[in-house]
């Protein structure tokens, strides 16, 4: 079984940090708390952490050295546009140890639903047709990432509204569903976002900062809120 379906096989809720900036540093910082596994970025603009992160040649040393901190889950953004993702980087992804890929369905060119090496995760925005859902189980992928709140809500409270779409989500996808920290989450989220049936919290920038002291801090705090559920 490959690393990212094991993990979230068997772990009720796995904590898996995006990184802020593809930083050894940081990724040793999280990983010391407790993150389940890592997802970096490149050749993309970040809304969350207001970075704009390079071409792959950019961070093949970092990557390594990130892949060689843990045998967890890695995963990578690897374009922000579909005209941007290109095959020839694509393919280097799997021998570098990366795990599974993160994109939005809408980045998404064929040739990257076969032969790559790597788990598939898609991420719905939210203009997302919904009801197409259930299709996406025919083309194998691990997990669907739950990226739907809008952009001009980002760094707000979850309420139970986010919950109940979580709830249809998890009900429609029949898959995995990872949650991004679109909302300012909080440990306190965490009981709830387990009832609702999430698989993965994803701590990115609005949560865990851009800085190690603030990224330390909030990776130990959900870890704890985590294995507090079991």
């Amino acid at each position: 079984m490959a690393r990212l379906q094991r993990c979230l096989a068997e772990k009720n809720l796995s904590l898996i940090i995006s990184l802020p900036a593809n930083d050894i540093g940081l990724a040793k910082a999280a990983l010391e708390e407790g993150a389940d596994g890592l997802k970096v970025h490149y050749n993309v603009g970040h809304r969350a952490s207001g970075n704009h992160f390079g071409q792959l040649d950019e961070y093949v040393a970092t990557f390594n050295s990130i892949r060689e901190q843990f045998d967890g889950p890695l995963g990578v953004v690897p374009t922000g546009s579909i005209e941007e993702a290109r095959r020839e980087d694509i393919e280097r992804l799997a021998p570098m140890g990366f795990d599974f890929y993160s994109i939005y369905a809408h980045h998404l060119p064929s040739f990257m639903l076969h032969g790559t090496g790597l788990e598939k995760t898609f991420a719905i925005n939210d203009q997302y047709d919904l009801s197409l859902l259930p299709s996406a189980r025919h083309y194998g992928f691990t997990a669907l990432e739950a990226s739907v709140v809008p952009g001009s809500e980002y760094g707000t409270p979850l309420s139970f509204a986010d919950v109940l779409k979580y709830r249809y989500l998890v009900e429609q996808a029949q898959m995995p569903v990872l949650i991004p920290s679109q909302r300012k989450l909080v440990p306190d989220d965490i009981r709830v976002l387990s009832d609702t049936g999430i698989k993965a919290i994803l701590l990115g920038a609005i949560v865990v900062g851009k800085e190690e002291e603030q990224l330390r801090r909030a990776v130990a705090e959900f870890r704890n809120a985590i294995d507090r559920l079991s």
